[in-house]
């Protein structure tokens, strides 16, 4: 009953971010766990390095390889409420990024590096150590 109350009250965006990606990492099945998580480590490094487009085309290579895990956090990406990407889906989440003109692609990249962020805290907690 606390958590219902708590989610009438408005949140911050960190709140939100974090509210999503415990709730999407709990959502990942056991045995894809050890695979997602090193994908989450990845992600934010990976945007840092190359940007947001090589970040996601990354992400993309490993789930036409059939990794499911790449796809489970395409999908947690997705759903991340990222401004601009609304509405996305796993598979034109990277063409919609491509798609953004400049101004939308920093702030973009700024919300995903949260988002990736939050994904991480919340795999470290959720999975623990391996």
């Amino acid at each position: 009953m606390a958590r219902v109350e708590a989610l009438k009250k408005p949140m911050l965006r960190d709140q939100q971010r974090a509210l999503h990606a415990y709730e999407a990492v709990g959502s990942v099945q056991k045995a894809q766990q050890k695979d997602y998580k090193i994908a989450v480590n990845d992600l934010g490094a990976n945007i840092l390095r190359g940007g947001l487009c090589a970040a996601l085309a990354s992400v993309q290579r490993l789930d036409g390889r059939g990794n499911e895990h790449a796809n489970v956090l395409l999908g947690h990406l997705t759903t991340a409420g990222v401004p601009g990407l609304e509405g996305a889906t796993a598979v034109d989440l990277a063409k919609r990024v491509r798609e953004l003109d400049a101004d939308g692609y920093m702030i973009a990249t700024r919300e995903m590096l949260q988002v990736a962020v939050w994904l991480k805290r919340a795999a470290q907690a959720t999975f623990g150590e391996d």
